[in-house]
């Protein structure tokens, strides 16, 4: 079964999961996330994650099956979400990539050119310049690179920021190496792609309802667990969380920072997926009409 792939990206809190679950049971499909923090174990709360019930109501590929730990790569995405898709394909049932990492669902849709493999030195290099230079200086080196997706990222998110730069001058140094990845483009799939857009002051109150479910179900405890090593910690909310547990604020300033970088991430989320080639914003219930329409599922 080739019948093309939907992709579902949007801001967090969008209701992506929910959506893509509606679909997948009234198209009989299975879900790939494309979640550059749910792909983590033992961080459902700060992630977001799919609930035991929603993981229960459809199938799910790509949804924790990382150690916090453990580093993950764009192009290493494209490679397992490809073949996630493959299989869903060959089960006879629909394709449906939901999730908030625009960079994921670009290199899946072949739209970027990305280094296959780790480079150790150039890993080795960065982190000796991200010891030397203070974040601002690797997000404008960043900048000059890869203009387009250093306005995706907070300057200070130093992990993503490295992790860009290391793409950016792996591609610049290995363009032969890019080419032999697997992408809906490369193998032929067809593909229909979409954002979730939800009105801004409608989003604002799904980030309030979300940073209290977050906090009432034990965001902090979950914090102090996974630690600041982690290569997920810098997943937003984290670091603040930490900061509480050191006594650095009260539990009201806690609350205030979680909401506030939540809403300047959704908002950097909006913009990356307005300014996407070929991507179209879609109000939630009309997802399975654009699914029909441009895919043909009945």
């Amino acid at each position: 079964m080739n019948d093309g792939v939907l992709l579902l990206g949007g801001a967090t809190a969008s209701g992506k999961s929910e959506a893509a679950i509606v679909l997948a049971r009234e198209f009989d499909a299975e879900i790939v996330g494309a979640d550059s923090r749910q792909i983590y174990r033992g961080m459902p709360i700060g992630t977001a994650a799919p609930t035991t019930a929603q993981l229960a109501a459809a199938p799910h590929h790509l949804v924790a099956f990382l150690e916090p730990l453990e580093r993950y790569s764009a192009a290493q995405y494209a490679i397992d979400a490809m073949r996630a898709i493959e299989g869903i394909h060959a089960r006879g049932k629909h394709a449906i990539v939901a999730g908030g990492t625009g960079f994921y669902l670009r290199a899946l849709m072949g739209a970027i050119d990305l280094a296959p493999q780790y480079d150790p030195r150039l890993r080795g290099r960065l982190a000796s310049e991200a010891r030397t230079h203070p974040p601002d200086a690797l997000y404008e080196w960043l900048a000059a690179l890869d203009r387009r997706r250093a306005a995706a990222l907070h300057p200070h998110d130093t992990y993503r920021v490295l992790r860009a730069l290391e793409v950016a001058l792996a591609r610049e140094r290995m363009p032969q190496r890019a080419a032999a990845l697997p992408s809906l483009r490369t193998q032929g799939i067809p593909f229909a792609y979409a954002w979730l857009d939800v009105p801004l002051d409608e989003l604002d109150a799904r980030i309030e309802r979300r940073v209290d479910a977050m906090l009432d179900t034990g965001f902090v405890d979950e914090a102090e667990r996974i630690g600041e090593m982690a290569a997920a910690a810098s997943a937003v909310g984290y670091p603040a969380a930490l900061a509480f547990t050191r006594g650095w604020c009260t539990a009201g300033e806690l609350r205030a920072a979680l909401a506030r970088a939540t809403k300047q991430y959704a908002r950097r989320q909006r913009t990356w997926f307005r300014g996407e080639r070929g991507v179209h914003p879609v109000r939630p219930e009309m997802l399975a009409s654009f699914a029909r329409e441009r895919l043909g599922w009945a």
